[in-house]
């Protein structure tokens, strides 16, 4: 595939929530590329705007809707025929918007839940988004023994590549160094589980990613990284010493779960 020299687009998007769990898509309005495509509304990033800056007005100018706060979750770039775009998502719960949906655009809008989306067609950078969705923001268990959560669709379980359901599972677990031989497994979902920044660079094709944090060194790079912003989700899994510590910057940062796996020995 030939590099995209372009220069990028920055824009913001919204993974807004109502009190049931479901997410608003709305669709492009006449005029637009992909005029009839669905997509999680927001647009292009102005000079000297921030991207909540630039979400709050664009949900407002849309939807004429209220963002009262956001956190960052996955950035990703894509190649579309009239731009090179960086697309940054940000998770709005159901208590941090307000007013009532307006279609001021003329545009179409629907709540839709994970793993259930029934509009169609949808903007080609957001395909792989949906799979990201399906997957639980709170996670509980133990990486040697299987996590599990729920997401609008039920049950998620996520189990050690060896066990005995990891065919049946949501997703699986794969070491690092199971994941580097690079064999094919059947499995719905495949996530690595790293430890440092290095082995962080050689996963950028995982669905999701297990970040197992046993030290200082190891919790500051998850910052860093977030910091640059994650393509796909990233579960971060420490024990408790250092979750008390971590937790609420790397969730503001934009990991998708953190999970306390007191297994892991602090080092």
């Amino acid at each position: 595939m030939t590099e995209d020299t372009r220069p990028l687009v920055q824009v913001v998007a919204g993974i807004l929530l109502d009190q049931n769990g479901r997410y608003l898509l709305s669709s492009r309005p006449e005029g637009k590329p992909y005029a009839g495509y669905w997509e999680f509304a927001g647009g292009k990033v102005e000079a000297g705007e921030t991207n909540f800056q630039a979400l709050q007005r664009e949900f407002e100018e849309e939807l004429g809707i209220r963002i009262l706060a956001a956190t960052p979750w996955l950035t990703k770039v894509h190649s579309y025929e009239h731009a090179h775009v960086r697309l940054h998502f940000l998770w709005v719960e159901a208590d941090q918007w307000t007013g009532e949906i307006q279609s001021r655009e003329g545009q179409k809008w629907a709540w839709q839940k994970a793993g259930d989306f029934t509009v169609a067609p949808m903007l080609p950078a957001n395909s792989a988004l949906l799979r990201s969705l399906s997957i639980p923001r709170q996670l509980q268990g133990r990486l040697k023994s299987g996590l599990s959560g729920q997401n609008s669709m039920g049950e998620y379980h996520v189990v050690p590549y060896m066990s005995a359901q990891h065919q049946t599972a949501s997703a699986v677990l794969l070491d690092f160094a199971d994941w580097q031989q690079g064999e094919p497994i059947e499995a719905p979902s495949v996530w690595p589980i790293i430890e440092n920044a290095e082995q962080w660079q050689q996963v950028q094709n995982a669905d999701a990613v297990v970040w197992k944090v046993a030290n200082e060194a190891a919790a500051k790079q998850v910052v860093d990284i977030l910091a640059q912003g994650v393509a796909m989700p990233l579960i971060v899994a420490a024990p408790e010493s250092m979750v008390s510590i971590y937790r609420e910057q790397w969730q503001s940062m934009g990991a998708h779960a953190v999970l306390t796996d007191n297994d892991i020995e602090a080092v």
